[in-house]
Parts: structure tokens; sequence; C-alpha cells
């Protein structure tokens, strides 16, 4: 080929070597590498070097996990992986897609939603666990099975709390019993524990195999041991009810907990069992989350202390340090996300109605929504969206640099889970009242009725329409039939292109 004739580059008046030419065109960008393409014949094949367009994508952050060999022209890869971006986000925009309702009937009344990766985990009144798998739209759903022991024939105690990673299910029943079921083989659990009381609050590791369960003034921390064992690894006796309880991710070692009890805030290692990392007398904390090196948490303070409004303090969890007070507001902060949040970013909920966007390197907050009806009960952002759901059902996509509204859902409850990746958004509407009134008289039906049951939604906004699975049957239509509908769902059927 032409490129392997060419070992000296001609650079206005030298000649230099192919690699050193390369280099200097390792500096320049995109743009530039088009420009310096129209030179000459000889600079073309330069410019369009497989590595400086590999390098590009990976910086991009495009197929981070491919090999220089994988494709044959590396510039229309990025050029198609820019495009895909830029339809994903029209879609996100527009709210083309597919959406679906992961129901359960037998469930009676839905207790708690988590998801990890699209893939769903639910708990319901019936004692029931079961999973959802919505990266595949044919899925089905396995039910997990509890661990029945031999006098189990009586109903199964509600389900507390539910949680799952990308290899473990957690759940937590009304009885103070922990279940805990691998992904990877089998619907018995693996393992499971006790408490004594109820469980108040229920932490799952975001990687790995680490399991913290709060119950009375008790926290307990489970993990296998190097062999596969369960056992419980710590157990931390504190003076107050935990309200909210977060496994710190990414640490080496014995695992770190942070738990909200009431207006203290402890973190609880296993060389420093009782340290506390906030307390303020008479200030119960009322949102909590925690990233690798922070925690970040919404402080209630009393009215008659006007010049210090409710606020959402950041502490660094290495030196015990208050690092930033947020926010002034006579709400109370209900939700905050600061786990998956952009570098640097903070996104809070408040009862106030508002949704409201910090830049942690600041005070004051960079953008606030007015979004809901009744307060926030749940949020997630990337660098260009917020979803937000509320306490009266609604779910609410923001375009954060332009302030306004996208698009909104409502379903009856509130929502309480909210999750979000590129292409696809899980949410989750649970309802506050268990034992719907009404419901003894058929006590023998299985069944709730569907409007106490709540609900759980999965919207798809993948690019990939070749992809017929992400096609509901009721929209893909043969062409012996006369007319097609979409459903105002945007979705290719034949009739487009007859």
């Amino acid at each position: 080929s032409f490129q392997n004739e060419i070992n000296e580059v001609p650079f206005f008046d030298i000649q230099l070597p192919y690699e050193l030419a390369l280099k200097i065109f390792h500096y320049l960008g995109k743009t530039e590498l088009g420009r310096c393409a129209q030179v000459s014949r000889t600079w073309k094949v330069l410019a369009e070097d497989e590595v400086l367009w590999y390098r590009l994508c990976q910086q991009e952050g495009y197929l981070l996990d491919t090999s220089i060999s994988d494709h044959s022209c590396w510039k229309l890869a990025l050029k198609n992986c820019r495009a895909r971006e830029r339809t994903l986000k029209t879609n996100w925009k527009n709210r083309i897609g597919a959406v679906s309702q992961l129901r359960y009937e037998l469930g009676k009344v839905l207790c708690d939603v988590h998801s990890c990766d699209g893939v769903v985990i639910a708990g319901y009144t019936s004692g029931e666990v079961r999973l959802w798998d919505t990266r595949t739209w044919d899925y089905t759903a396995p039910i997990l099975e509890p661990m029945h022991g031999p006098g189990d024939a009586g109903p199964q105690p509600h389900v507390s709390f539910v949680r799952i990673n990308s290899s473990l299910a957690v759940a937590a029943y009304e009885d103070g019993t922990v279940s805990v079921w691998s992904l990877m083989f089998g619907r018995e659990p693996i393992h499971r524990y006790q408490h004594n009381q109820r469980i108040q609050a229920l932490a799952l590791g975001s990687e790995g195999a680490t399991v913290a369960t709060a119950s009375g003034f008790e926290v307990k921390v489970e993990s296998p041991n190097d062999r596969g064992f369960w056992q419980t690894t710590e157990t931390f006796e504190i003076q107050k009810l935990v309200n909210f309880l977060n496994l710190v991710p990414d640490v080496t070692g014995s695992p770190v907990t942070v738990a909200a009890a009431e207006d203290v805030v402890y973190l609880l290692k296993a060389e420093d069992p009782g340290k506390i990392l906030h307390s303020v007398y008479g200030q119960p904390v009322t949102c909590l989350d925690v990233s690798a090196h922070e925690a970040a948490f919404g402080v209630k303070t009393f009215g008659w202390l006007l010049n210090e409004p409710n606020q959402i303090l950041l502490y660094n969890l290495e030196t015990s340090q208050c690092l930033k007070k947020m926010g002034n507001s006579i709400g109370d902060f209900t939700c905050v996300n600061l786990q998956n949040s952009p570098p640097n970013m903070l996104v809070t909920g408040n009862k106030d109605r508002r949704v409201r966007v910090f830049d942690l390197r600041k005070s004051e907050s960079l953008c606030s929504f007015y979004a809901h009806q009744l307060g926030v009960s749940a949020v997630q952002m990337d660098d260009w969206k917020i979803v937000s759901g509320g306490e009266e059902g609604l779910v609410c996509v923001w375009d954060q640099r332009m302030g306004t509204k996208l698009w909104e859902m409502h379903a009856r409850h509130p929502v309480r889970h909210v999750w979000f990746n590129s292409h696809s958004l899980i949410t989750a509407n649970i309802p506050d009242e268990k034992n719907p009134r009404g419901a003894s008289i058929s006590d023998d039906d299985l069944t709730a009725h569907r409007k106490h049951q709540g609900i759980i939604y999965a919207y798809e906004f993948s690019v990939d329409q070749l992809a017929v699975e992400s096609i509901f049957p009721i929209c893909r239509s043969s062409y012996d039939e006369v007319t097609g509908y979409n459903y105002n769902i945007g979705l290719a059927v034949p009739y487009d292109n007859i």
C-alpha cells in the first residue's frame, strides 16, 4: 500500500521519518487532523493513521475494552460512536423508545425495589422476591426462593428491603430475617441470618460481597471469608436507632459502613468501632449517600435558628473533616445522590418540591428546578440530564443546562426508586399503604387490586432498531396486515419502509 512506501514525510522544508511525524500528529484533535488530511497525499495517509484515531476514540471514552486490531477503520468507528450517542440523546429528549411495566400480581403490594445495571429486584407483601433482567426484552423473571424452615407453613413475612449488585441479591424481612442469593447460581439463598427485632436499614456493597443491616441499636456486617463461608465480620453497638445505612465503595481490607442514626452520623470501621463523623444535638439527618471518599447528608435544623436553615453537609471519610455546607432551604432535604453523579457534582431533592444541583467546589446551587407538587423522593443525574421522582408519583426528566423539563410520566403512589444509564431508565412507584383497606374482603384471592399494588416501569431508549426484541409483540406487524400503528412510541414497523 501507499503507506508502506512512505518512509520520509515532507514537513515544510525538511523530510521527517514517519514515526516522528506521527508523534507530532499525536497532539492534534479531530478537526486539526481533518484539515491536515487536505494538505497533501502524504499528510492524508498520516492524518488517517489508525493509531491516532484509536487513541482519540479511547480519549472520548468509546470502545474502551477493545484493542487496535478490532476495527479496520478507527475514524469510522469514532464517527459511528458519536452518531449513536447523538441519537440516544435525541431519543431520551423526545421519549422515543419502548416502555414496559414489570408487574407481578401474585406478590400483592410492592414493598421495595432496587436495580443494578438493568437488573431489577422487587420485594412484596406476600414475602416473595422477584428479579427481572431488562437487558433482554423477552426476559422471564425468576422468583428467588426463601429458605424455608421446618415449621414455616404459615404466611411469609413482608419484605422490608431489597438490594442488588452485579453478583448478589439481598432481602430483609419484617421478622428480622436476611436472605442473600447469588445471581450466578440457583434460586436458593446462599446465606441467611437473623436479627431479634425489625430491620431499619439494609446496605449492600456496590461491588463484591458485603451486606450490612441495622436493627435496634446494632449494626451487623456480613461477608464471606477466604474459603467462601459467610460469617459476621463486624458487629457495632450504637446509641441510637439507625435511619440510613451505606457501605463505602472501593474499600480495600475490612468494610467501612456509614450509618445515620437520628442526629448522629457514625463511621463504622473495624479498627475504630464507635467513631462519630458528625453530631449536632437535636438536628436529625434526613438523607444520606456515600462515595468512595466522601459522605453527603441532609441535616434538619430548627425553625427558630433562622440564620441556619436546612443544609447538605459533605464530609471527607479519610480525614473526617467537614468539607462543605451547601444549600439554605426551609424544607428538609429528602434525597441526595453523590455516588452516581458526575465528578464534583451532587444532586438533591427537597420537601420544598425543588431539585437542586450543587458543584462541590462552590456552596450555592448551580441550578434549582421547581419539580413536583409534593416533596421530591428520588433523584439521579449525569452530565446533561436529571431524572427526579416525587411523592405524588411524577417522574420528570430535565435538561440540566437548559433548565427545562423534557417530559414527565405519572403513576399512582410515590416514586421511591430511580435508576438510569445511557440507554435505559427504571422507576418504581411504591405504595405507602401496605395493607390497603377493603383488601381483606378478598383475602383468599392472592392478587391485590391493581391500583393498590404499585408499579415498576422499564424504559429502553436504545438506538439499535435492528434488535427486534426491543419492539414489543403488539408493535411488531407483518406485511399482510392492512394498517399499522406504532403506539406513539416511534418504533420501526414494516409500514415505515413500504
